[in-house]
């Protein structure tokens, strides 16, 4: 039985769960999301106790033993995202580079000939705090935000992909948290 599949989803107040055939909608405060569900897992919604369960009926099965853990991570995503949201922290290093945003696409300048333009998604909200680079040491910052944690995982991976960070100056678009493993360049030896 999967450890992740046997936990109870809490449902916070304010969301609604509407389960009709396959069909999973759920509906909260920042929005709505649906979902269809696999026909091999079942789902039971208790009202009464606040909570989803995902319960496996054949817990011999390889193959749903791997959807039970699976349908309940996508179900408490959807849950989450449309009671709480979530959020993408990202960064710019590297001089002259710079983020706008300009008529429902993101326009970033990272150093190539041409401005990179890139549509946002309709669920996807882009804020900017800091637009531009200043020198190599203070970066531009944004952060994304939206309901589908699929969604926004997906463009956010898209802004980065644009001009991912390089190892030895560090130079490019990272997420907030993540570590760029740094390369020492060239040592030239003075010839004698």
């Amino acid at each position: 039985m999967s450890r992740i599949g046997k936990k109870p989803i809490e449902i916070p107040a304010g969301v609604k769960l509407e389960k009709s055939g396959a069909l999973l909608k759920v509906s909260g405060s920042k929005g709505n999301l649906e979902m269809k569900c696999h026909p091999a897992i079942e789902i039971q919604i208790d009202e009464a106790a606040k909570q989803v369960v995902v319960t496996n009926p054949d817990e011999n099965n390889r193959e749903k033993k791997a959807l039970h853990g699976t349908m309940r991570s996508l179900i408490n995503n959807l849950v989450t995202g449309v009671s709480k949201g979530f959020e993408k922290k990202m960064q710019i290093f590297g001089t002259g580079y710079n983020i706008k945003e300009q008529g429902g696409k993101v326009v970033l300048n990272v150093g190539y000939c041409h401005p990179v333009e890139l549509p946002v998604p309709k669920n996807v909200k882009v804020d900017i705090k800091t637009p531009a680079t200043r020198g190599n040491d203070v970066p531009a910052l944004f952060t994304l935000s939206g309901i589908d944690k699929h969604e926004l995982g997906q463009f956010a991976a898209n802004v980065r992909k644009v001009r991912p960070p390089e190892p030895y100056k560090g130079k490019g678009i990272r997420y907030a948290d993540e570590v760029v493993k740094r390369k020492v360049g060239k040592a030239f030896a003075s010839g004698g």
